[in-house]
């Protein structure tokens, strides 16, 4: 009976036994279609630990053991930003399809290296920025097209919380900063629905005492008037809100990470309201059904979330880290 089980399941595997993984195991549990099969961490105590807590079946001390598993479907990088290059890498070498957390690695160049090997071996590799696989994602851009606020052209984009001892946030080696962690849900929501043809880019940086970005605001401007701002940062809380605002109206998302409600206002006046979905679990699950559907269907990326969009959003952080002089180790 298990056997039958496993070949009409979608298997995932993740490395790494923090946070974020015990995020994605909440998220998939009760789904039908989707089981967390492996998890692999650095020691077998910590993985056998985490499986036995999550009712995980297999638990590998090593991360290669995990992609040498024949069962595995899929991989999830759910270890810091400065690993997920070499994890990554380490699936796609055993011929594993990969989804990458955000921030996909450290810098562009680490980006463009692991999607051209995923598409030499005919692999299927995404990112895990969730917020490009939710339902009420895609419905602002419905709106937005829709007319119901006439011709969008500013928004804005906040996204800050406390943060400011973290490990992963203050130390360069883990790639820290406020930027790759929450400063590229700004970007992304500038990106899904304003567009790439930014003419001009004007920024404003707090750096903390180990170098790295603490707090960030970035102006946009684009070839055809519109103008973005965004505001990212480690060192307070705020209303996490996304407002795109237009000649007749404006939408005002609530929270641009995980969007929970969206709100349609015509000449000030409230006329839409939309709420996630009634059956989602914590929204990592849509992510890991679009790989599925990708996979099945052979496609070695998502429309969802494009490589280049990935490079490109790569590069333009790089750029700005340039900027404020923020390096990582893995950018020489």
């Amino acid at each position: 009976m298990e056997t039958e089980k496993h070949t009409v399941m979608f298997r995932l595997g993740i490395i790494g036994a923090g946070w974020i993984a015990r995020k994605m195991v909440k998220a998939l549990a009760p789904l039908d279609e989707v089981e967390v099969y492996a998890v692999g961490s650095r020691s077998y105590e910590k993985a056998a630990a985490f499986a036995q807590e999550h009712a995980i079946p297999m638990a590998y001390g090593s991360y290669e053991e995990l992609v040498c598993d024949p069962l595995v479907d899929l991989v999830y990088i759910a270890t810091p930003h400065s690993h997920h290059y070499e994890h990554a890498m380490l699936a796609l070498n055993h011929g594993k399809h990969v989804l990458v957390e955000k921030a996909f690695t450290a810098n562009a160049a680490q980006a463009s290296t692991l999607i051209a090997t995923a598409r030499a071996k005919g692999l299927f590799i995404t990112e895990a920025i969730w917020t490009r696989y939710m339902p009420l994602s895609h419905k602002v851009r419905e709106i937005m097209e829709s007319g119901v606020i006439g011709e969008p052209r500013v928004l804005t984009a906040t996204l800050c919380y406390m943060m400011e001892f973290k490990e992963r946030i203050v130390r360069a080696d883990l790639c820290g900063g406020a930027l790759l962690d929450l400063g590229v849900y700004a970007l992304n929501f500038a990106r899904m629905y304003f567009g790439t043809d930014i003419v001009k880019t004007v920024s404003n940086c707090h750096l903390g005492p180990t170098g790295m970005d603490m707090h960030e605001s970035i102006s946009l401007s684009y070839a055809d008037e519109k103008m973005a701002n965004l505001q990212a940062g480690a060192l307070c809380l705020n209303d996490r809100q996304g407002i795109i605002s237009g000649t007749e109206g404006y939408i005002r998302v609530d929270n641009i990470n995980c969007p929970e409600v969206v709100e349609v206002y015509r000449n000030y006046e409230l006329v839409e309201r939309h709420v996630k979905p009634a059956d989602m679990v914590n929204g990592y699950e849509y992510q890991v059904l679009e790989c599925m559907r990708c996979i099945r269907e052979g496609l070695l990326e998502s429309p969802m979330m494009p490589h280049e969009e990935t490079i490109s959003i790569m590069k333009q952080m790089d750029d700005l880290r340039k900027e404020w002089g923020v390096e990582y180790p893995y950018d020489k």
